[in-house]
Formats: C-alpha cells, sequence, structure tokens
C-alpha cells in the first residue's frame, strides 16, 4: 500500500512535471488543514509522511520555554522534561495527533488543498520554464475553441491564442498545426498562463531566421519590421558585410526564401527595404512601392516628417486605408505627413496670400466693446477679416460670445465694410474733382499757346512787308550815292583851277 501510494505520487510528478517533493508537502499541507478543521484548535500542527509506511501523521508542537505566556503554543521546560527528558530551553516538543477520526470531509478538505497545491507548484514550473522563452517560435496544434479564443497544445502545456492575436484572414481548424511566438508568460492569468501570437511583428522575424541562413548567422540583420496580419508586413534589413546584399538575401532566388514565408501567412505580403541611418533616405525607401519626390523634417523634436509625392503617386504612398503610410512611420518611428505636389503648391500660394493680405485690428470695429474684442482675441481671431469668414455657429463656440452678441458682431463688420465702400467712393469723387481744374489749366495753356501762335502768324506779313520797304528804300539809296560823289568831285577839280 506504501509502495502504491508513492508510486502514485512519483506518476503525477512526471505527469505535471513537478518534483516528488511538491506533492509530498502538498499532501502533508493538506493533513495539516484537515486536522486543524477537524480539532478546531489554534495550536501549531505539523504533518510528516513516511514513504515506508504511507503514513501521513499530524503532530501539535509546542516550545519549550522558562515561563509559559501562550499555553497553546508553548511549555514550560519541567513538563517537557516529563516528555522528553532531553527536552531543553529552545527546542521544539512533538505531539501525535490521531488521523484516524478525521472522516470523510476531512478527506475532502485535504483533496482539494492537495489538488490546489499541486496546481499551483505545475503553475509555477511553467512560468519558470516558458518566461525565458517570449519571442521565441514554436509549433502548436488548435486543440479547442473558448468563444473568440483558442486554445493549442503546446506539448507540455496549454497555451492561448486570442482574438486580438489572431491574423484577420485566417481561419482555423481543430487539430490544425501552427507556427506561433511566444508572446507573453503571465503567473496569475486564469487558465493557461502562455500567451502565444499569429499576429505579431517577431513571427516574421522568426520565419526570416529559419528561411534565411544569413540572418540565422547574422551577416544580415532585420533592424525592424512593422506589420499588420493578414495584409502587409515592412521589414527593414540591413547587412555587416559589404558584399552581401541584404534584400537580395531574403528574397531568394527567384523569390524563393520570401515565398516559402508569404505561404506560411497564408498569401500576406511583404515588402523587403534595405535600411539606412538617413532618416531621409530611410524614408523614402520605406514608402515604397510609391516614388518620393522630396522628403523634408518638419519638427526634429517631435519626430515629424513631410512627404511630397508626385500627384499620380499620392494614392499609392497612402495605400489602402492608409495602410503604406502607416506601415512605413511605425518602421521609421516617425510621424508622415503626406502630399502631392499640387497640394504643396496650393499651400504655398495661401501662405503667399496671407502674408500680402491686409490686416485690420479688431479694434477698428465701431460698437464691440473692448472686452468683447478681448474674448474673440484669446479664441485666436486677431483680424476683421478672419472675424468675417467666420459662421455664427462658430462665434458662438468662443466662451463669453452668445447670439445677441453674435448679431452685433456681424452688424458692426458690415458698417466697417460699409464705410470702407463709401470712403473709397468719396476718395473717388475727390480725385475727379481734383482732374477737372488741372484739365481746365491745361485747356487754358493750350489756348493761349494757340493764340500766340496766331499773332505771331498775323504779324509776320506785316514785319515781313516793313522789311521788304526799308530793304528797297536801303537799294535807292545805294544807286544815288555815286552820283552824288561825281558832282562833288568835279566840284572839287573845279575849285582847284
Amino acid at each position: 500500500m506504501a509502495n502504491l501510494l508513492y508510486q502514485q505520487i512519483e506518476m503525477l510528478s512526471r505527469e505535471k512535471h513537478i518534483e516528488p517533493e511538491v506533492v509530498v508537502s502538498a499532501i502533508e499541507d493538506a493533513m495539516v488543514v484537515a486536522a486543524r478543521k477537524y480539532y478546531k484548535t489554534e495550536e501549531d500542527l505539523r504533518a510528516k509522511f513516511n514513504q515506508e509506511t504511507g503514513q501521513v501523521d499530524v503532530f501539535s508542537v509546542h516550545m519549550v520555554v522558562e515561563e509559559v505566556t501562550d499555553p497553546k503554543k508553548e511549555i514550560s521546560l519541567a513538563e517537557a522534561k516529563k516528555k522528553n527528558p532531553a527536552a531543553e530551553v529552545g527546542t521544539e516538543i512533538l505531539a501525535a495527533k490521531p488521523t484516524d477520526v478525521l472522516g470523510r470531509i476531512a478527506a475532502q478538505t485535504a483533496k482539494q488543498v492537495i489538488l490546489q497545491k499541486v496546481r499551483e507548484a505545475e503553475r509555477d514550473t511553467i512560468f519558470n520554464e516558458y518566461h525565458t522563452r517570449v519571442g521565441e517560435l514554436v509549433t502548436v496544434i488548435v486543440k479547442r475553441a473558448e468563444g473568440p479564443d483558442l486554445i493549442v497544445d503546446m506539448g507540455r502545456t496549454e497555451a492561448r491564442l486570442p482574438k486580438r492575436e489572431q491574423s484577420k484572414l485566417e481561419t482555423y481548424n481543430i487539430g490544425e498545426r501552427l507556427r506561433v511566438v511566444i508572446k507573453v508568460v503571465d503567473r496569475a492569468a486564469k487558465g493557461p498562463q502562455v500567451i502565444v501570437s499569429r499576429a505579431d511583428a517577431s513571427l516574421v522575424q522568426r520565419l526570416f531566421e529559419m528561411e534565411v541562413p544569413e540572418i540565422y548567422d547574422g551577416t544580415v540583420q532585420i533592424r525592424f519590421a512593422a506589420r499588420e496580419a493578414g495584409e502587409r508586413t515592412k521589414v527593414a534589413v540591413a547587412s555587416r558585410d559589404k558584399d552581401v546584399d541584404p534584400v537580395g538575401a531574403c528574397v531568394g532566388m527567384k523569390g524563393m526564401r520570401v515565398q516559402s514565408i508569404i505561404r506560411e501567412l497564408r498569401g500576406e505580403k511583404i515588402d523587403i527595404i534595405p535600411y539606412s541611418e538617413e532618416t531621409v533616405a530611410f524614408a523614402q525607401k520605406a514608402l515604397s512601392p510609391a516614388k518620393v519626390t522630396r522628403v523634408q523634417i518638419t519638427d526634429p523634436e517631435n519626430k515629424k516628417l513631410e512627404v511630397i509625392v508626385e500627384d499620380s503617386q499620392l494614392s499609392l504612398a497612402i495605400g489602402k486605408k492608409g495602410q503604406n503610410v502607416r506601415l512605413a512611420s511605425k518602421l521609421i518611428g516617425w510621424d508622415i505627413d503626406i502630399k502631392s505636389e499640387e497640394e504643396k503648391r496650393q499651400e504655398i500660394e495661401e501662405q503667399m496670400t496671407a502674408l500680402t493680405a491686409p490686416v485690420t485690428p479688431l479694434t477698428s470695429l465701431a460698437g464691440v466693446g473692448a472686452k468683447t474684442i478681448e474674448k474673440i482675441e484669446a479664441a485666436g481671431i486677431t483680424s476683421v477679416e478672419k472675424l468675417a469668414g467666420m459662421t455664427p455657429e462658430q462665434l458662438m463656440e468662443i466662451p463669453g460670445i452668445g447670439e445677441k452678441m453674435v448679431d452685433k458682431i456681424y452688424q458692426a463688420v458690415n458698417r466697417f465694410y460699409e464705410g470702407g465702400t463709401e470712403a473709397a467712393a468719396a476718395t473717388g469723387e475727390a480725385a475727379a474733382s481734383t482732374e477737372a481744374p488741372a484739365q481746365e489749366s491745361e485747356a487754358t495753356i493750350v489756348e493761349a499757346a494757340e493764340t500766340s501762335k496766331a499773332t505771331e502768324a498775323a504779324e509776320a506779313p506785316e514785319a515781313a512787308g516793313a522789311a521788304e520797304e526799308a530793304a528797297a528804300a536801303e537799294d535807292s539809296a545805294a544807286e544815288a550815292a555815286p552820283a552824288g560823289a561825281d558832282s562833288e568831285g568835279e566840284q572839287a577839280e573845279k575849285a582847284k583851277s
């Protein structure tokens, strides 16, 4: 009987992968609980399993002291010497308790305690074995379904495959073999402690390690991986040997290596990207298959990038439901804002327009109080032009602005613009009145000039006639002058004679 009991203990230990001492300790603890419940005592109890006889004995324990303060747990030296002459202060005196009177209820209690202790020991063993294997690739068999989750058999223990860790496009059948990665080992979990995953990015990394010898030996490294299970995965690889192409090594001859991984993932698309230390270059490659025109770092502290692509490449760069840009952002660890060249051009034009647009302060509005203007400016509206472009609903969202105040603001804005129109009209009339005298003066000058010309033209014939008469008189005098000279000469000659 004794040998049979201990054989059962050893068999249970092998089945649960725990030490026999753990089972024996569980039996001893169970007997102590059953005895305490039966005897209803507060004494210290201790149980001992005898492997030879198979008997579990229960003892009450008392500490030998010089002066007893707690009779339930202590015994005087004189009393102890009566039971054991070799007793000394500080030793323990054991008194046997009958166990054959415990009965059926105590046996049931002992059974429950034994099972609980064995389960706890088994869970500790599983935790100690698997918590160091997180991220490891294992093969499991689908055992059963518990709601949306699956329970899989790992051989030594059961594991849970939650719904969130399942691939979206995969369906699983009972008895099917799967490759999964160990994601979490939880000591406090109810049910299976090991959580496995088919959706984690590390699954793709482990599959590449199996299929690509260069990754297994460390020549090619997987630097980063981003995955949306069942749809697409991006993997950034780098080579430690300049003569080894990391992308080519992962793809394999005619794509054989990557195709075997795609088959294991049931058709999931895989993008293999060469890793780069430069963020801009890495971002351009991460957005493949789209062609990127320009990448600009807009906020280095918060890791934000602006990517410009051609209009025809915009949908390809964004991907289905934003999947491509989302995976690229996860891969490089930066937020990516994608814009087409047309969008960027419009944005620049709007910025230029905003710079050149007139800005009128809110204090120019007549009929709006200073406190109201402070509330509007606190909401980020600092100009009349910006205020005029807001709807009543937007204005009412400003704290302290009600419906009546909105009407008052709109009336003030309308008066401002109507006043501006009237001022422009008045300015036009003033300019017209200023131009009229100028035109009259110019006409007067032209008329005077024409009169002067006409007078000169009228006087010109008279001056010409006078000149002609003077010239004729001069010619007559010239003709008469020689005749006079001869008569004088003749007279002079006559006087000499």
